[in-house]
């Protein structure tokens, strides 16, 4: 099969993803999304609730400082590793140990209670497997290196060269000077055990996990003290139509007016932009169809040894888990027959991408002696380590269970657990329907422990709970309050006066359109993009106030390329303060949002601003969006604009 392609990086880039898009309201007016009186016990839980995320944010500020310091040596471990092992192309060993640990020392006997599922453990920054069901990688490179498992284990610099080597020895005979060459390179090293019959790159654990390195390397990282860096990857040459489809796979950056990707078999869906089948029927039953209890679920199920394929039970209740392992990971466990475990969904940190592995009806193995009336859900990551827990890991698993609350009258998205995350068991009273692995009666394990932010996800359950939205600009009838083209600041560098910043109801978020922003090289500099996007002509009167009290500012934005990150400028009453950066990921839709009462989250910038919002009412300055120097244009499109109290 031969799916033709323009790599040009233009104005437009299609994705194997939905795109469902939206943008916020119209310009002059901001509405409020309207939420009845809160008084007597939902104003003390909503209270508590706030305290609850405040905590949170302090403690997850500090792991940050802590993280950062930790990561600050991996970028000269890697540099060894690729003088020893030159073959390697730069910017594979980050990716890897990005996808197996988010660049965290992972030590599995100091996290013995939080292990979920008694997963083959991985260990070091690399993620390495030591047997238990997946391949022995330790042993193996020990052995190669000359050096103890004990080492490879505990020592990131000997874990960093133990990846290298069994990199190495598996590249060997393979051109890898593009990286899409090196998908059938990662899924051979991936250590998971392989299905009787199956070619490496067919196996779907396995190319998932190569998926998950290369959309590192194609997307970039630069953040909280983790660089990976970008390499554009021709997806339509790592993986065929079918596998790119299923993996949800960004698939190719093209123009759009000019060109097109069409086969036999398979074409662009010219509404969704989605990677579809032309029969439809012929992806029936396939893994990689539409899971019949959840449509944006891809169906890939478990081996018929770790499940139950009845009910003993009614559905009433959901568990939230942490893997201890990576998503492709998971996946590949819940296949073995061996395991004895399984959960019904699991979801990917990066995207949100959800696979299905055992059917509603049926009893997955996970929660022990609550398994009857249960549906688990298995979210990538490990629960020492926030990093994991993205937005869209957070949109993603609460649309699921929005759907199981829709679909079983004994499950209320009201009745989710909305008190303090913790690293212990908490048992919770049976009226709570949704709640962790921690909370249930009969269990040994503490995830999804003390980094999930139940407070944030009981709203995302509950839309309208815990305080009032106001949709400052939603595009549907007019760019709002966004008149003026991006180039016009004298602030921003970088772009040309021919970006521009237009509505556009092909591409949205929520309701019907969306503000398209796009970007292009002023080729006169080689200076990094920093486009300050004015609110109101840079006039705050001519903004919508915002009340600082329990307040944050925020918008759903999508990337279409990789590498960007976004933030506001807020007029204070001392000055325009600007907020740290967001990364944001390629091809996906993200809220992002800040808070306006933590001082953490914001810089001085211009006027006596003292990096801190000291105002009772304050205006939305600007958007923020930052990109390194490139050639090629860059679609950015932002929907609901938004305060939040």
């Amino acid at each position: 099969m031969s799916i033709r392609s323009k790599r040009a990086r233009s104005a437009a880039t299609l994705s194997a993803g939905v795109l469902c898009c939206a943008m916020v309201a119209g310009a002059a007016t901001a509405r409020d999304v309207p939420r009845a009186p809160v008084t007597g016990a939902d104003a003390l839980a909503d209270a508590a609730a706030q305290r609850e995320e405040a905590a949170l944010e302090a403690r997850l500020r500090h792991e940050e400082t802590r993280l950062r310091a930790e990561r600050a040596a991996y970028p000269g471990y890697f540099a060894r590793a690729y003088a020893a092992y030159p073959a390697i192309p730069r910017g594979t060993l980050e990716a890897l140990a990005f996808v197996q640990s988010r660049w965290h020392n992972v030590q599995p006997a100091a996290d013995a209670a939080m292990a979920d599922h008694h997963m083959p453990e991985a260990h070091g920054v690399m993620g390495l497997y030591a047997g238990n069901g997946f391949a022995d990688q330790v042993g193996e490179a020990a052995g190669l290196l000359g050096v103890s498992a004990g080492r490879v284990k505990r020592d990131p610099a000997t874990n960093v060269m133990a990846a290298a080597v069994l990199l190495d020895r598996v590249l060997r005979g393979h051109d890898v000077r593009a990286p899409e060459a090196l998908a059938p390179v990662l899924a051979a090293y991936a250590g998971f055990a392989q299905a009787p019959g199956s070619g490496a790159i067919d196996d779907y654990a396995r190319a998932s996990f190569a998926f998950d390195v290369l959309l590192a390397i194609d997307r970039g990282v630069s953040e909280k003290g983790m660089v990976v860096p970008q390499r554009a990857v021709a997806w339509e040459r790592a993986f065929p139509a079918d596998q790119l489809a299923r993996l949800n796979a960004p698939f190719v950056r093209l123009d759009v007016e000019n060109d097109r990707i069409e086969t036999d078999a398979w074409a662009i869906d010219p509404v969704s932009e989605q990677l579809v089948r032309k029969d439809a029927a012929a992806a029936r039953g396939d893994v990689g169809a539409t899971s019949t209890d959840y449509g944006p679920a891809i169906w890939n199920p478990a081996h018929s040894t770790n499940y139950n394929a009845s009910r003993a039970a009614a559905v009433s209740a959901v568990t939230l888990h942490t893997a201890q392992g990576s998503y492709a990971g998971t996946i590949s466990w819940f296949k073995n027959s061996t395991a004895n475990v399984s959960a019904h969904y699991v979801i990917r940190s990066s995207d949100g991408q959800v696979t299905q592995m055992v059917r509603n009806a049926h009893t997955a193995w996970h929660v022990r002696n609550q398994n009857s009336y249960t549906l688990g859900i298995e979210h990538e990551g490990y629960v020492n380590n926030s990093a994991w827990y993205t937005s869209a890991m957070y949109a993603a698993s609460a649309a699921l269970v929005r759907d199981f609350c829709a679909k079983y009258s004994a499950i209320s998205c009201a009745s989710a657990y909305r008190g303090a995350p913790s690293s212990g068991i908490n048992v919770l009273p049976t009226s709570v329907k949704i709640k962790g692995h921690q909370h249930f009666t009969g269990q040994t394990h503490t995830d999804p422990g003390i980094n999930w932010n139940w407070a944030s996800y009981y709203t995302r359950l509950n839309p309208g709970s815990g305080g009032s939205t106001r949709i400052l600009d939603s595009f549907e009838s007019s760019v709002g309050h966004f008149n003026t083209g991006p180039a016009y600041s004298g602030s921003t560098t970088g772009i040309s006066a021919a970006s521009t910043a237009t509505r556009d109801c092909a591409t949205r978020k929520n309701g019907s359109c969306s503000l398209r922003v796009l970007l292009k090289d002023n080729t006169a500099t080689s200076a990094s993009w920093a486009v300050r996007l004015l609110s109101g002509s840079g006039n705050p009167g001519s903004n919508t106030a915002i009340t600082r009290a329990n307040g944050s500012v925020g918008f759903w934005v999508f990337s279409a390329g990789s590498g960007l990150t976004v933030g506001v400028g807020i007029d204070d009453s001392d000055g325009t303060e600007r907020s740290v950066s967001r990364s944001v990921p390629a091809n996906t839709w993200t809220y992002v949002q800040w808070s306006l009462t933590d001082a953490a989250q914001w810089d001085a910038w211009v006027g006596n601003a003292n990096g801190a919002i000291t105002a009772a009412s304050v205006q939305l300055d600007a958007i923020w969006l930052y990109h390194a120097n490139t050639s090629y244009d860059l679609n950015v499109y932002i929907d609901d604009v938004q305060a939040r109290n």
